[in-house]
C-alpha cells in the first residue's frame, strides 16, 4: 500500500485545513518544496500536492510552486485544487505532474471530464469527497446530494482507473479514516481507491492496509505527519 505524504499550499505556504475550512487554517512550513525535499527524503513513493487557493477559486493558483516541487523531486507528484479545463490539464501534465487529480468537472461538465479521460487516461484520478454519505464539490463548500458509493461506481463504469475517497468530516481530526465507506466503496467501483481523511496512528495505516484485498492501494496522510504523531518511514513500514 502506497503512503501519500500530503502537501496542502495556501498563499505558497504549506498548511492544513480543518475539515476543508478556509478559516480554520494552520501553518506548517514557509517552503513547500522543503517540505516536499523532506518527504522523498523519508522514502515518498509519490507526493500528494493540493492547491487549496485553486480549489476555493476554481483554478490553478500556486502554479509556480508546484513546478519548483516537481522539478525538485525524483519522486512521481500527484496533484489537484481547481483543476477544471482540458489546457490547465495539459500543462500540468507537461510540466512533470505525474497524476492529475480532477473533483468538481467530474460532476458538473461530464462532456468535458469525458474528453479528459480520452485524452490522458490513467494519469486522471477522480476526488471523491463525501460529507456524511454523500458527495461535495467545489472546494467541499457545496454538497451535491449524490450517495459516494454509486458515485464511484458511475465513474468506475466511465473509465476512471482510480479513486481518492476524503471524508470531509474526518480530515484533518485525526480521529481514524471511514473504514466501513472506504471498503464499501473500493468493492462497489472495482477500481482502486486511495484513503484520505482521519489518520491518527499507525493503527489506522494497518487497518486500512487489511483493505488491500478489496481494492484499498493507498492512503493520503497529511496533520498525522506534521503534527509528529508517527513518521513517514514509520507509516510506510506499517503499510508494508
Amino acid at each position: 500500500m502506497i503512503i501519500y505524504p500530503a502537501i496542502d499550499i495556501k498563499d505558497g505556504r504549506c498548511v492544513r485545513l480543518l475539515q476543508g475550512k478556509e478559516d480554520q487554517v494552520t501553518i506548517y512550513d514557509e517552503d513547500p518544496v522543503a517540505v516536499a525535499l523532506n518527504w522523498q527524503k523519508q522514502g515518498a513513493e509519490f507526493v500528494h500536492v493540493v492547491d487549496l487557493d485553486g480549489a476555493f477559486q476554481g483554478k490553478p493558483a500556486n502554479a509556480d510552486v508546484v513546478t519548483k516541487i516537481v522539478q525538485a523531486l525524483d519522486v512521481p507528484v500527484q496533484f489537484g485544487g481547481g483543476v477544471r479545463t482540458i489546457e490547465a490539464i495539459k500543462e500540468l501534465l507537461e510540466s512533470g505532474v505525474g497524476q492529475v487529480v480532477l473533483g468538481t468537472i467530474a460532476f458538473t461538465e461530464p462532456t468535458l471530464f469525458q474528453r479528459a479521460l480520452e485524452m490522458f487516461d490513467d494519469r486522471i484520478v477522480v476526488g471523491l469527497d463525501g460529507r456524511q454519505g454523500n458527495v461535495a464539490i467545489e472546494g467541499w463548500t457545496k454538497d451535491t446530494g449524490d450517495d459516494v458509493v454509486a458515485t464511484g461506481r458511475r465513474l468506475a463504469d466511465m473509465g476512471v482507473h482510480r479513486l481518492i475517497f476524503t471524508d470531509i468530516s474526518r480530515d484533518g481530526m485525526q480521529i481514524g479514516p471511514n473504514i466501513e465507506t472506504t471498503e464499501s466503496l473500493a468493492r462497489a467501483a472495482g477500481v482502486p481507491i486511495t484513503a484520505s481523511g482521519g489518520v491518527g496512528g499507525l493503527e489506522d495505516v494497518r487497518n486500512l492496509k487489511a483493505l488491500e484485498a478489496a481494492g484499498v492501494e493507498g492512503v493520503i496522510i497529511g496533520k498525522a505527519l506534521y503534527e509528529r504523531a508517527f513518521t513517514l518511514r514509520e507509516a510506510i513500514e506499517a503499510a508494508r
